[in-house]
């Protein structure tokens, strides 16, 4: 992931949007990358003041290696009441790391920590990842989810181009109470059985994107009790600021693209967001 984080970097911030009527919660964003940064800077506070400025004060910090997500635990700590940490190996680390053991010894040790929520990062992704590298993925994915059983934590799930055999693992193993499909990216169809399994469907920017119809007509069938939002910053910043730097504070324009999808008031759906963050991941406090 480091020549893309290497490319967000040089990107310009999205124009900070107008805030939302009333407070809620990024539900999977890497501030580390939006920065560049100390969990405990001065760059990471401005981000965070301008989120809050947005109607974004909460914020879930998400990992991907086991050196990145002890800096998710070091934020969580630093930044409490704003911030709370995911930790995990991301599935394009998992098959590429030195010694895969080694780094999941570091996560489970990081994942009882009282301020870790989540375990995740973590799933399946064959976009980047060869079919000769996947079984090893797979085999990480496995032991992220008995993890996040163990710890009663949340899930957090990347699936991309891997639809399928993300589904067939959360059976074949059994998933969490907690499941979360992060950056919701699959069809109407997959979005009703995510639903049926009583899976959480999170959604980011690229609900806004003009290819991605799809998104939109799954988000309008997702129980509200079953529904996140995020950014994942840097990345996929929302139309009309596609390109940019994405940052926390673009929940504002996510939440109004999904209010007016599920035709509900921007104060309604972002109030069930926020109050879905606190259920599944607990206090901020």
């Amino acid at each position: 992931m480091a020549d893309r984080h290497n490319r967000d970097l040089d990107r310009i911030p999205a124009p900070q949007p107008e805030p939302l009527p009333v407070k809620t919660v990024d539900a999977h964003a890497h501030l580390e990358i939006v920065t560049n940064a100390a969990p405990d800077s001065e760059e990471v506070r401005k981000v965070l003041d301008d989120a809050r400025d947005a109607g974004v004060d909460r914020v879930v910090q998400v990992g991907y290696s086991a050196e990145q997500s002890q800096w998710c635990v070091d934020a969580a700590e630093h930044w409490k009441g704003r911030v709370l940490a995911a930790v995990a190996l991301h599935p394009n680390e998992a098959p590429v790391v030195e010694d895969l053991e080694h780094d999941w010894s570091i996560i489970a040790k990081l994942a009882e920590h009282p301020r870790v929520r989540a375990i995740g990062e973590t799933g399946l992704d064959y976009f980047r990842t060869p079919p000769e590298l996947r079984k090893r993925q797979q085999e990480s994915f496995k032991w992220h989810i008995e993890l996040a059983k163990k710890h009663n934590k949340a899930l957090v799930i990347h699936d991309r181009d891997s639809h399928e055999d993300v589904l067939s693992v959360l059976l074949e193993v059994g998933a969490p109470e907690k499941t979360i499909f992060h950056c919701y990216s699959g069809d109407l169809a997959m979005a009703k059985i995510c639903v049926d399994r009583g899976y959480i469907l999170s959604f980011a920017g690229t609900l806004t994107f003009k290819n991605a119809p799809e998104l939109r007509e799954a988000v309008k069938i997702v129980p509200v009790d079953q529904l996140l939002v995020e950014t994942d910053s840097p990345f996929l910043a929302p139309t009309p600021h596609r390109g940019a730097l994405n940052t926390p504070a673009q929940i504002a324009n996510i939440v109004r693209a999904m209010a007016d999808e599920r035709d509900v008031s921007d104060a309604e759906l972002a109030t069930a967001l926020s109050n879905n963050a606190e259920r599944i991941f607990g206090s901020f406090e």
